[in-house]
């Protein structure tokens, strides 16, 4: 095996199809039951169709390059965010307030959401590339070239080149690394995983009623318990959805789950109108409680965008035969797609393939 790489989120599957682009016999280990890492769809159980996002949403290929080139080259397309009308701002005066709310210049969505970036580079690189609920526990030197990766079934796959691409965080406190200098330990602990202990809230309906009422979608909230929401309508509304982040701690989300749904179907309703409150589905991900996202470190600490980290993170290690391929860890929008594509790439580029 030319190169293992750990992690099947946008990062490592960037990687591992340039690396195969560039002649590489790759192989990808996902701990989880599915690939995409902290991208993942709400889709219909019967066609499949992706409803709505429950993870990361946005690009801005206007300000992004490495992601616009990467879309380009999937050929996935992407429409603006809908943002037409009035938003609904609520505990900022004694009456909610209906106002435009700006958006962000350049910000757009992929036709498909992010997961279509996941297919499509899923099978640039074949499925019999990547295996998935394969949790490694350990990389360790094996002899002068190659690299042992250990699984927690008890095998072990040798390979000449590893890209570690998942959380900095996991890796530092579950996979045994002891090549790892104490310096780069502490590196990878202090690197905050972004959106790992948040929880996203997604109503999906017929139709985006609220458009007819001059609404954007938007909630801007106070009280809560969606903090933020928006429209997440495809395009010409259809299929229609209403995505939010919630407020709520994560023990206030554990403790009582069913108020919690009641609490964002009020709110709908009470922002959006009465239909808002009667979705087709209501789906809450809660990814502070995914073991292969989060850890106590997260949740210990209040939620952080990772700044570009120390150059420890992108340096090669054994030899020059390991290096690190998180969106984190990235020079460019760390912790964002753009961010993922880059350091995926990057990585893929920087190692060489030869014995030496």
């Amino acid at each position: 095996m030319d190169v293992v790489v750990i992690g099947a989120g946008l990062s490592g599957l960037t990687a591992a199809v340039t690396l195969q682009g560039k002649g590489a016999d790759v192989q990808v280990l996902e701990a989880g039951p599915q690939i995409g890492g902290r991208i993942r769809a709400l889709r219909d159980p019967d066609s499949g169709q992706v409803l709505a996002d429950l993870g990361p949403t946005w690009v801005w290929p206007k300000y992004q390059p490495v992601a616009a080139r990467w879309l380009q080259k999937l050929g996935v397309e992407t429409f603006e965010q809908f943002n037409d009308g009035n938003a609904v701002i609520t505990g900022y005066g004694p009456s909610p307030l209906h106002q435009p709310l700006p958006g962000q210049d350049g910000m757009v969505r992929p036709v498909g959401g992010p997961t279509a970036l996941i297919d499509a580079l899923s099978r640039e690189l074949g499925s019999d590339r990547v295996r998935t609920s394969s949790t490694v526990t350990g990389i360790i030197e094996d002899g002068s070239d190659r690299i042992a990766v250990q699984l927690a079934s008890g095998e072990v796959i040798t390979a000449r080149r590893v890209i570690l691409s998942i959380p900095s965080r996991v890796a530092a406190t579950t996979l045994h690394l002891p090549w790892a200098p104490p310096s780069l330990t502490e590196a990878m602990r202090q690197t905050p995983t972004w959106m790992s202990t948040t929880a996203k809230a997604v109503a999906v309906y017929d139709r985006p009623f609220w458009r007819d009422s001059g609404l954007s979608g938007r909630i801007a909230s106070r009280y809560g318990p969606l903090v933020e929401a928006h429209d997440h309508s495809g395009i010409a509304g259809s299929p229609a959805a209403i995505f939010g982040f919630v407020g709520w701690s994560l023990e206030q989300r554990q403790n009582d789950p069913d108020g919690l749904r009641q609490a964002i179907l009020t709110q709908l309703a009470d922002c959006l109108g009465e239909a808002a409150g009667d979705p087709v589905s209501l789906k809450i991900e809660d990814w502070a409680i995914n073991k292969h996202i989060v850890t106590d470190l997260d949740l210990s600490q209040p939620p952080h965008h990772p700044d570009v980290g120390p150059n420890l993170l992108r340096q090669p290690y054994l030899g020059g035969r390991l290096r690190f391929a998180v969106s984190e860890v990235a020079l460019r929008s760390p912790g964002l797609i753009e961010g993922a594509f880059d350091i995926g790439e990057a990585v893929a580029a920087a190692m060489t393939l030869t014995n030496s």
